[in-house]
């Protein structure tokens, strides 16, 4: 049995209820991971999915699951801002559907190996496609300004200041190379939080999402997706943490019929363009409480979704 078998993506239920799979359609998962989401649009319908991860190790375990469905799914490794050309070169038709699910895959972040979590001990890598620098490389190199800096911005940590303090003074002894490591520093100058998550959390968070540059990689998805989806065509994106759950809100709101528009008294309206979306939620959705029971990694979970206009896909300078 494959750890796609047994992995159950988080909101299953709520993509499929948007994405209703037909018989016949296309639909892509950008985000491959375990291939939940694959294996859920795959059985749902006598469909074809094209499903993309920059990990190469995802794409290596799908391959099973790729003969299993004989023909349905095509694997494609690469990152978000390479999908029209990943697509276009593999012949792919235009797309009925598409799912984000944003973030690191349980896969990666149960495998100590990968440096994504500080569960277990291991080198402190968080790489999703497994090349560039690592987050040891920003940890040991960036001054205290910067560390602060992103681990503020990123990790939304208040206390980042002193966070990037300690990492500064720790590493004058001895480089920071592995996982446990890095949050024991962190534990012994932060309090323990109310709520029960580890002083370590944000700033793990902050580094991984630097290392992989993952705003910028989920700007380029939208985009692509805008792109790539036919007249009708769903996008559903489930985010974890209200950086990610921000830029798709802002996006999605900014390209649809309820964005704000500019007043026709204004002496220099900006142009506006056609939406080339219709939300399908107004407001974000969040998994049920027997899900977050079974799964506490889906309690921060939230999904937006959209539908394609006939519109044309807006100019990549008004991209959110």
């Amino acid at each position: 049995m494959t750890a796609s078998d047994l992995h159950i993506p988080v909101m299953r239920d709520e993509v499929l209820a948007v994405l209703e799979p037909v018989d016949g359609q296309v639909y892509l998962d950008g985000t491959f991971g375990a291939g939940g989401y694959s294996r859920a649009i795959l059985d749902a319908a006598d469909c074809t999915v094209w499903a993309c991860d920059q990990d190469p190790d995802a794409i290596a375990r799908g391959q099973e699951m790729a003969r299993e469905y004989d023909g349905r799914l095509t694997l494609l490794h690469g990152r978000f801002g390479d999908l029209p050309h990943l697509l276009d070169t593999a012949g792919a038709p235009a797309l009925d559907g598409a799912v984000f699910d944003l973030g690191v895959s349980s896969p990666q972040l149960d495998n100590a190996a990968r440096g994504f979590s500080f569960r277990g001990d291991g080198p402190l890598d968080m790489r999703m496609a497994q090349e560039g620098p690592t987050a040891a490389d920003i940890v040991n190199d960036f001054d205290e300004r910067e560390l602060a800096g992103l681990i503020r911005r990123l990790g939304e940590e208040r206390h980042a200041r002193r966070v990037a303090h300690a990492i500064v003074m720790a590493r004058e002894t001895a480089p920071i190379t592995r996982t446990l490591q890095l949050a024991q520093i962190i534990r012994d100058v932060m309090p323990r939080a109310s709520d029960g998550i580890d002083p370590a959390t944000r700033t793990f968070m902050a580094l991984r999402i630097h290392v992989n540059d993952e705003l910028g990689e989920l700007d380029r998805g939208l985009v692509a997706a805008e792109q790539l989806l036919q007249p009708g065509g769903r996008l559903v994106v489930v985010s974890f943490h209200s950086l990610e759950d921000r830029r798709v809100k802002n996006f999605l709101r900014i390209r649809s019929d309820e964005a704000p528009r500019a007043s026709r008294h204004a002496p220099e309206a900006p142009q506006q363009r056609a939406p080339s979306f219709t939300l399908l939620h107004r407001r974000g959705l969040a998994p049920g409480e027997a899900e977050t029971c079974a799964n506490p990694r889906a309690r921060s979970a939230r999904m937006r979704a959209a539908r394609r206009t006939a519109a044309p896909a807006w100019p990549m300078e008004d991209a959110a």
